[in-house]
C-alpha cells in the first residue's frame, strides 16, 4: 500500500512524515493553491529528507517545458497531472521524462466518469481518483462515492483520494482495493500545515 501525503510545504514536516512511514510526499506546483511551493522550496524539502520516499509534483494544465524544468531542478521522482491534460500530452511527457512516474488524476463526478480511466491507462503509470468539485481541483475534503468505485476494475495501479481521514480510512479500504491512498486536508491543521499526530494515527491504522 502506497501512502502519499500531499501538500507538503515545510522541510521539517516532510521529513517527519517520511520517517513516520509515508511512502510518498506531494508538492503542489500550482501558484493559485494555498499549498503552493516554489521549486526552491521543494528542493529544500527534498534535500532535508533522511529516508527515501517518492517525491511527486502536482501540476494543473502546465506547459510540458515547465514541468520538465521543475523536475530537473528539484529532484522529483514523479509528476501528477491534475488538470485537463490529454493522453497525447501524457505521451509527450513520458518521452521527455522516461524515468519519472506519471500519475493522471481524474475527478469522479458520476459512474460514467470512471470510463475516462481507460483513456489514460496505457499512457501513464498510475491513476488517481479524486472527488469532483466545480471550482477546486483537489484538497477539498470532499469524499468520493466509494460505492461507485467498488465497481472500478483494478486493472492498473491507482490512488484513492478525496476526503480521506484517519477516521474513515479503514472503512474505505474494507470496500475498495486501491494500490495507494492520497491525503491532504484530512491530515492538516490548515492548508499546507500538516498535523503530525493525525498522520501518525493514519499510519498506525493502516499498518496494524
Amino acid at each position: 500500500m502506497r501512502i502519499k501525503i500531499c501538500g507538503i510545504t515545510k522541510p521539517e514536516q516532510g521529513n517527519a512524515i517520511a520517517k513516520l512511514g509515508a511512502t510518498a510526499l506531494g508538492f503542489i506546483c500550482v501558484a493559485s493553491s494555498p499549498r503552493y511551493v516554489t521549486p526552491k522550496q521543494i528542493k529544500s524539502i527534498v534535500e532535508n529528507l533522511e529516508v527515501s520516499v517518492d517525491k511527486i509534483g502536482v501540476f494543473v494544465n502546465s506547459q510540458i517545458e515547465e514541468i520538465c524544468k521543475i523536475v530537473m531542478e528539484t529532484g522529483l521522482t514523479g509528476v501528477q497531472l491534475h488538470g485537463n491534460e490529454s493522453p497525447e500530452f501524457c505521451t509527450k511527457l513520458r518521452q521527455l521524462l522516461p524515468k519519472i512516474e506519471i500519475i493522471k488524476a481524474l475527478r469522479i463526478k458520476t459512474r460514467e466518469s470512471l470510463q475516462e480511466a481507460d483513456n489514460y491507462a496505457n499512457y501513464v503509470d498510475t491513476l488517481l481518483l479524486d472527488a469532483y468539485h466545480p471550482q477546486q481541483l483537489g484538497g477539498t475534503g470532499i469524499t468520493l462515492d466509494w460505492q461507485t468505485l467498488a465497481e472500478f476494475p483494478a486493472n492498473y495501479p491507482w490512488f484513492l483520494a478525496g476526503g480521506l481521514t484517519p477516521d474513515n480510512i479503514l472503512d474505505a479500504l474494507k470496500l475498495l482495493k486501491p494500490t495507494g491512498i492520497d491525503l491532504s486536508s484530512g491530515v492538516e491543521v490548515s492548508p499546507g500545515d500538516k498535523d503530525l499526530a493525525k498522520v501518525a494515527l493514519l499510519l498506525e491504522a493502516i499498518y496494524e
